[in-house]
């Protein structure tokens, strides 16, 4: 049986973003997955009915927002950092900027600053215009081995 960080591993030796989605199994059960059809690395969240909060307008509910923006930050951290440890989230602060309309979602991480110890991401996440985003996130990760 193979350990994530194997399967994590595996998934950037062959370059292959399908592996690393796979191999999140929340990312996979919310319907999101890394991509790079632009040259960048993105997260699309596609859009499903279970994803509503409110059925009055509709608007996806704010939890799953987060939960993308967490979830970019993660797979910019795990493909982009040589390191034998999985990310753990020190903290978050996530600002819900505009209601997310029933479609797919995407996100974009960026590092803010990257040290030894202590990885700081910042991420946007918007919908069919990315000058109009519907959240935004400031994440820290401590990115050591658990010893």
């Amino acid at each position: 049986m193979t350990t994530l960080l194997d399967r994590l591993g595996a998934a950037r030796k062959a370059n292959d973003l399908v592996r690393l989605g796979e191999a999140i199994p929340y990312a996979k059960w919310m319907n999101m997955a890394p991509e790079n059809t632009t040259g960048e690395l993105l997260t699309r969240m596609r859009y499903h009915p279970q994803l509503i909060g409110n059925a009055h307008l509709p608007a996806l509910h704010g939890g799953t927002i987060g939960a993308l923006l967490e979830t970019a930050a993660i797979f910019h951290l795990l493909w982009e950092m040589d390191n034998a440890a999985l990310p753990r989230i020190i903290n978050i602060t996530v600002d819900y900027l505009r209601s997310g309309r029933p479609m797919d979602t995407l996100a974009r991480a960026n590092f803010t600053k990257l040290g030894r110890r202590v990885a700081s991401v910042a991420v946007e996440a918007w919908q069919d215009d990315r000058s109009k985003p519907v959240g935004a996130a400031q994440l820290h990760f401590l990115v050591t081995p658990v010893r």
